[in-house]
């Protein structure tokens, strides 16, 4: 994290704008909120309150598209940032690691619905290991475009619920992915660059293994 204190490094337009008074932890926001606790609080709030609505709107039998994620990405957000649902026109870097560039954010996603929501979605395979293989490659590659401003992890977390209720699986504890931030998500991510989808995985199969004991824990 830079002395700014802020997530990533940004350059470019105005979305690279914070709440005056803000130390630069809390972007432009149309609530004029400056505290980042309360961001991340309404940020929460609003994203519960979207999901209820998400996972009515989507059924088992959908294929997604890049419009639905800008979809999705707006009905959490649309009320807190004015560029909610609209394709980042910042570059961002997170230490050394360079995101796309927001210039191929475009092109980038429609081959992302070609290549990978096109093949993948719906996600209605018997195959858990084929499950697992397209909730990691789909998370990887959706992390690596990091396609808005803001909540791309969130988003990208969203979508392989959606992928694994379709799949048949309840609702996914990504405890085991928090856990995982570290070197371990990082790295997993990283592999995505040559393709490389093992790591993660490992990581997707733990949190289907958890989410599946909590559920019969609960029984």
């Amino acid at each position: 994290m830079s002395k700014c204190g802020q997530k990533y490094n940004v350059n470019g337009s105005v979305e690279a704008q914070y709440e005056p008074e803000s130390n630069r932890k809390v972007l432009k926001n149309l609530l004029g909120i400056k505290n980042k606790s309360e961001m991340n609080r309404v940020e929460a709030l609003a994203l519960k309150q979207a999901e209820d609505v998400i996972f009515r709107e989507y059924s088992a039998r959908h294929r997604f598209t890049a419009g639905d994620i800008c979809h999705i990405h707006k009905l959490w957000l649309d009320m807190i940032y004015p560029w909610a649902g609209q394709y980042r026109a910042v570059n961002l870097s997170k230490g050394k690691f360079h995101f796309a560039a927001a210039k191929h954010i475009p092109q980038l996603m429609s081959e992302f619905e070609k290549d990978l929501l096109c093949k993948w979605t719906p996600c209605r395979f018997k195959d858990q290991n084929k499950v697992i293989n397209a909730l990691a490659k789909v998370h990887v590659e959706l992390v690596l475009i990091h396609p808005f401003r803001e909540g791309n992890g969130r988003i990208a977390r969203l979508l392989s619920t959606l992928m694994a209720l379709q799949a048949g699986l309840p609702l996914l504890d990504f405890s085991v992915m928090r856990e995982e931030r570290g070197r371990k998500y990082i790295s997993a991510v990283h592999a995505g660059l040559n393709k490389n989808y093992l790591l993660m995985e490992q990581i997707f199969r733990k949190i289907i293994s958890a989410t599946s004991f909590y559920r019969r824990e609960k029984k």
